[in-house]
């Protein structure tokens, strides 16, 4: 019976209660007074129990009627609420964002982001998937996502169909817990003495991944496919290996994970492309998630370099020689 309830009844059930009567329900809702009374039945036989008392003047609600106002109330809201987003959508149509983004990328910032993306498109669909290595860009060209955040040293995935442009940089360090024997290894350390060591790297878990791997030291590595999990075995000095500064930042204040000096290993910092489909013009929604996710907001305070505001007329900057990203 739960069925047949309509929302004209709940507004009736709901204008009886705030008007004090069913006669001035019916002058709000102008609607007859026998219009009124029958909504209010139905609703009766529908949930099996009475919202009014039936021996007093006034339309007093019964314990039930109490406990079902404010349901009634919520219902009514989301019903308005979901007519004025439909109204704004036939107007101008619904925006849709579907990003993929690497787990390297600065995750406060991303959170920003897409609160101020939400905050200005009330209406936007927006679907995230966060991705390691080569998978933001698979997503894109199997059109399950329209832009992925990748990072510049993985290689592409199809040059000729996706297409990748400079969004922002973030500092890498290599790290280890104080426990950790290249803790005490005088420095810098020269990378055979880092491949005696197991390095925590993040891979996708994909066959093949392997030979993507860079920023690698040597073959005694534990895979793992998140950066918690890599986080956590290296503040359990059980390996070492490269992660961006700032999510490190307190560790390495707190002591618990300290920065290793590197000799003849250039590691530089870790650049971050907008990967979409060739020919794909970005919406407004999308053009303004990636100026947003572009934009100067993580500065010097957690790792992350200044971007230029727009897409189109980024130009990143020469990278070092020797210029590697961190094992991925």
């Amino acid at each position: 019976m739960l069925d047949s309830v309509t929302i004209n009844q709940l507004r009736a059930f709901v204008a009886v209660c705030d008007q004090g009567s069913f006669s001035g329900a019916a002058r709000k809702l102008r609607r007859a007074q026998s219009a009124i009374s029958h909504a209010i039945k139905v609703l009766e036989t529908a949930f099996d129990v009475e919202l009014f008392e039936r021996n007093t003047r006034k339309a007093q609600l019964t314990a039930a009627g109490h406990s079902l106002l404010p349901d009634a109330r919520a219902v009514i809201s989301r019903t308005e609420e979901m007519k004025n987003r439909a109204s704004s959508i036939a107007k101008t149509g619904a925006p849709q964002v579907s990003v993929a983004v690497d787990a390297y990328f600065p995750r406060s910032h991303l959170i920003n982001c897409l609160r101020k993306l939400q905050a200005e498109f009330h209406n936007a669909l927006i679907d995230l998937r966060i991705t390691t290595m080569q998978g933001g860009e698979n997503l894109v060209l199997e059109r399950v996502c329209a832009l992925a955040v990748t990072i510049n040293n993985v290689p592409e995935v199809n040059p000729d169909a996706i297409e990748r442009d400079w969004l922002c940089e973030v500092e890498m360090v290599t790290v280890c817990a104080p426990s950790h024997p290249l803790a005490s290894t005088p420095e810098p350390i020269p990378m055979d003495e880092f491949s005696r060591h197991v390095q925590i790297v993040v891979t996708d878990n994909q066959p093949g991944a392997e030979k993507i791997q860079q920023g690698v030291a040597g073959k005694r590595q534990w895979l793992v496919n998140d950066l918690s999990a890599k986080r956590d075995l290296l503040n359990a000095g059980l390996g070492w290996g490269h992660l961006p500064l700032h999510l490190v930042r307190d560790d390495l204040a707190s002591g618990q994970l300290v920065e290793l000096e590197r000799r003849a290993w250039h590691l530089g910092s870790l650049t971050f492309m907008i990967s979409q489909r060739r020919g794909h013009d970005l919406s407004p929604c999308e053009f303004r998630l990636v100026e947003l996710l572009g934009a100067p907001q993580c500065d010097s305070k957690n790792g992350q370099r200044a971007a230029p505001t727009h897409l189109s007329t980024a130009v990143p900057p020469d990278p070092a020689p020797g210029d590697q990203a961190a094992d991925l």
